[in-house]
């Protein structure tokens, strides 16, 4: 069953719930604000629930991927974070820098549950959770959006995000200001004649950002 608050949709045209919608950032041009909205609300929803505030740390798995840029951004910029370290593959660890990590692990060469340092937060967006509960400092908190298929072992918890205009409304003077913005595959835009073909190249697992 197709539910409008989580699924998305190809289509030209479709009818939407006015509480869904906010208005576009004029800064950002048509593609860039259509790629933000389940990101962003996933990015933040998730930080918010784990608790992430002013002066804690933070580990993001997958921080070059759509929701990962956005972590990382969001929790400098909205969040506060003093130390956000993510990880990618070697030839994205200097986009990881530039969005504002402190720390850009190489996944490729190290194991980060390995590290010493360990983080009040672990924001999971590639399915890593066992190796997450190694990575976090006792009584912080885990965050997956990969849905697991067993119980997840504390204190991971899994987040869905529902769309609402509030988190998009209060997220704008951010996107206005240029503190946080899009990152955008440089393969795109996809015609929509090649759908398959953007969901193919999503499932490698290889895109940087968003698709559009």
């Amino acid at each position: 069953m197709f539910h409008a608050k989580k699924d998305g949709t190809l289509a030209e045209y479709a009818a939407v719930e006015e509480s869904f919608l906010a208005l576009k950032p004029k800064k950002l041009r048509f593609g860039e604000a259509a790629s933000l909205p389940v990101v962003i609300q996933t990015a933040y929803g998730g930080l918010e629930r784990a608790g992430l505030s002013h002066g804690k740390s933070l580990l993001v798995l997958g921080g070059a991927g759509g929701v990962g840029t956005l972590i990382i951004q969001l929790a400098k910029e909205v969040f506060g974070a003093s130390r956000v370290a993510a990880t990618s593959s070697t030839g994205k660890l200097e986009l990881l820098k530039s969005l504002g990590a402190d720390l850009a692990i190489d996944y490729t060469k190290v194991n980060f549950e390995d590290l010493p340092e360990k983080f009040d937060v672990v924001y999971d967006t590639v399915g890593e959770i066992e190796r997450a509960a190694k990575a976090v400092k006792p009584g912080g908190s885990i965050v997956t959006i990969v849905k697991q298929n067993k119980t997840l072992p504390p204190p991971a918890f899994f987040f869905a995000v529902t769309s609402n205009r509030s988190t998009l409304e209060k997220l704008k003077p951010f996107l206005e200001s240029g503190k946080v913005k899009p990152v955008i595959d440089p393969k795109s835009p996809f015609p929509f004649s090649q759908a398959i073909e953007a969901f193919s190249y999503l499932q490698t697992r290889r895109a940087t950002g968003k698709l559009k």
